[in-house]
């Protein structure tokens, strides 16, 4: 098991302070598990999440909403569904009710790819955590929120 305070030689000042920092290089810790895993499939993380909230919608949705149910809600959301595009993977369609609003739907291609992508496979979810300890995390960070 690990100690973060091992692992980059570091005191901290209380754990509150330990804990935040902790937080922080788990964060990207996962960040960089993540860009390996989906490197294979020519996808992002977040490109990865756009095409699971389109699936997820089972409806076209506006860039807006999309980026409102990002985990990651970077100011990019137009580059990176640009890309989706380019990829096949999205499409954009206008509203025939009003020319100003572009709405997004995942593709057959992007659906297809999605089914490719283990979901449950990869060592961060079967995490060493017991069901338990995973409630009382998501409880701790949650109330971190607040």
């Amino acid at each position: 098991m690990g100690d973060f305070a091992k692992d980059i030689n570091s005191k901290f000042e209380n754990e509150q302070q330990k804990a935040l920092l902790n937080i922080m290089y788990t964060s990207s810790y996962i960040a960089s598990f993540q860009n390996d895993f989906f490197k294979p499939y020519g996808l992002s993380p977040q490109q990865y999440n756009i095409l699971r909230i389109l699936r997820g919608a089972k409806e076209p949705l506006k860039v807006q909403v999309i980026k409102s149910r990002m985990i990651d809600r970077s100011p990019n959301v137009t580059r990176l569904t640009d890309k989706l595009i380019d990829k096949g993977l999205i499409e954009r369609l206008n509203c025939e009710t009003d020319r100003r609003v572009v709405h997004i739907q995942i593709t057959k291609k992007g659906l297809e790819l999605l089914a490719k992508i283990p979901t449950n496979k990869s060592k961060l979810t079967k995490s060493n955590l017991s069901i338990e300890e995973a409630e009382t995390l998501n409880q701790l960070l949650d109330k971190l929120r607040v």
